[in-house]
């Protein structure tokens, strides 16, 4: 079965460009050249994933995702744009991309983005991760909205906090593989991806803090055990 793209981009030029190699590569793609009208075509079309220029008329596309994620939290969001500051790729995953592919760019390279966010998306469904509530210690983990409730906050999780913690979590008090990990997120296990690792994990240590019956353990050589006691 064609995995179906929506592909929001305003220059004509490079939209048909892209479209039509996309198509080549046995994709289904739609193209939209508005922001204001993203939103009908993905509930119209109901698409795998989304390429999202960031520079549009009407909306800019920072925005757009925070809209598109409110709505449909688990569609995985690559931002595809000539901004190339570390700023504009750290505001973009904050509005809740998946990745981001800077211009000028090869079709081949935005290919295995898009083939690797599927692959992360298939795998999450393998590891049984669901939509329901799942009652960690003293936290209530809600998925589909990506949220963590401690007993005194709301924590809302970033997609890669969300993806580290779904994986953690499907297999509580069972050591998860670090490499496995690195692989199902990042698609690879580099040195940059493996210290971005280590900073999520971080992360996901501070926002169960308030529960001493919840530890992410380290094991050395290993990688990581989601502990409830």
């Amino acid at each position: 079965m064609q995995k179906r793209i929506l592909y929001v981009e305003d220059e004509p030029f490079l939209a048909k460009v892209v479209q039509e190699s996309l198509q080549n590569q046995g994709f289904e793609v739609e193209l939209v050249m508005d922001g204001a009208e993203v939103m009908s075509h993905l509930a119209s079309f109901s698409p795998d994933i989304c390429v999202l220029d960031i520079m549009l008329p009407n909306i800019d596309g920072y925005a757009l995702c925070e809209h598109i994620k409110r709505q449909f939290p688990l569609l995985p969001i690559i931002f595809l744009t000539a901004k190339t500051e570390t700023a504009d790729l750290v505001r973009g995953f904050e509005a809740g991309a998946t990745d981001y592919v800077r211009k000028p760019f090869s079709i081949e390279e935005l290919v295995v983005r898009i083939n690797n966010q599927l692959t992360i998306v298939n795998a999450s469904k393998r590891l049984g991760v669901s939509g329901q509530e799942r009652i960690l210690g003293c936290y209530r983990y809600f998925p589909m909205r990506y949220e963590l409730e401690s007993p005194t906050k709301t924590i809302k999780l970033s997609q890669r906090e969300q993806d580290v913690l779904s994986i953690l979590t499907a297999t509580v008090n069972q050591a998860v593989d670090r490499k496995h990990i690195l692989n199902t997120v990042w698609g690879d296990d580099s040195f940059f991806n493996s210290r971005n690792l280590d900073v999520y994990i971080r992360k996901l240590r501070e926002y169960f803090s308030e529960d001493s019956a919840i530890e992410i353990v380290t094991l050395k050589g290993k990688g990581y055990l989601f502990l409830v006691k």
